[in-house]
């Protein structure tokens, strides 16, 4: 008999660069993402994102810098849940928080509006996708790219666990005092979405007309002169 459960929307896997996820038990939420080594460049294909049975988002045609695939999420059946794209220069683990190096860069992350997941194991079903997962996935996202400067290698883990945590609390309270919102274009409409800044960057999230919620997150690069629209053609990003 299968059994129906309550559990946070954050998706089942890893963000932008990290490692691939365990399938989470049933009933249960996914674990925070951990850390993980970027994926080279050269094993980024856009297979992974031709299995998708929803468009891709990534910046629209105002932005000319460079644009690379990141990876995609994936469900415990295997179902691409979620992805996420890349826009101007490619962030270090580090970054600028902690190197004082300049990066300038924005990445797109598309979630699959998903009324029903299935939990690891197939007997339960975990709570739908919604905006607070584009948010979840942003924020995280956005940490893994993050390191205060004062902090040795050996704390980071047990500042990325705290922080994490954190950042799904955010995402879980988007009508909160820590967000405001922020009206920008998505395939040429005004959309709302939920917004906010901090030390390590920004964090923004809301849905689309075409079925998906959008994340993203940045650094160096104003958010306030953004647009999304739908990618016509994924050879743009390899």
């Amino acid at each position: 008999m299968e059994t129906t459960s309550t559990s946070s929307s954050r998706v089942g896997a890893q963000p932008a660069e990290a490692t691939a996820p365990q399938p989470e038990p049933a009933g249960t939420a996914a674990e925070p993402p951990q850390s993980g080594a970027p994926v080279p460049a050269a094993r980024r294909t856009a297979e992974g994102y031709l299995r998708a049975d929803f468009p891709w988002y990534g910046l629209d045609g105002a932005f000319t810098g460079p644009r690379w695939l990141m990876q995609v999420g994936t469900g415990a059946d295997g179902t691409v849940e979620h992805g996420s794209t890349g826009h101007g220069d490619e962030p270090s683990v580090r970054g600028e928080i902690a190197t004082g190096e300049k990066e300038r860069f924005a990445v797109v992350i598309t979630v699959a509006s998903n009324p029903l997941r299935r939990s690891g194991d197939g007997t339960g079903v975990l709570e739908a996708t919604s905006v607070s997962s584009a948010a979840w996935l942003a924020g995280s996202g956005l940490l893994a790219y993050s390191w205060p400067p004062q902090m040795d290698h050996t704390l980071r883990d047990d500042w990325l666990d705290q922080q994490t945590e954190a950042a799904w609390e955010l995402a879980d309270d988007l009508d909160g005092p820590d967000w405001s919102t922020l009206s920008l274009p998505v395939d040429g409409v005004p959309t709302p979405f939920h917004y906010r800044e901090s030390e390590f960057g920004w964090v923004l999230a809301g849905s689309t007309g075409s079925g998906v919620h959008l994340g993203a997150y940045g650094r160096g690069m104003s958010a306030y002169g953004l647009g999304f629209s739908a990618i016509a053609d994924l050879g743009t990003y390899e």
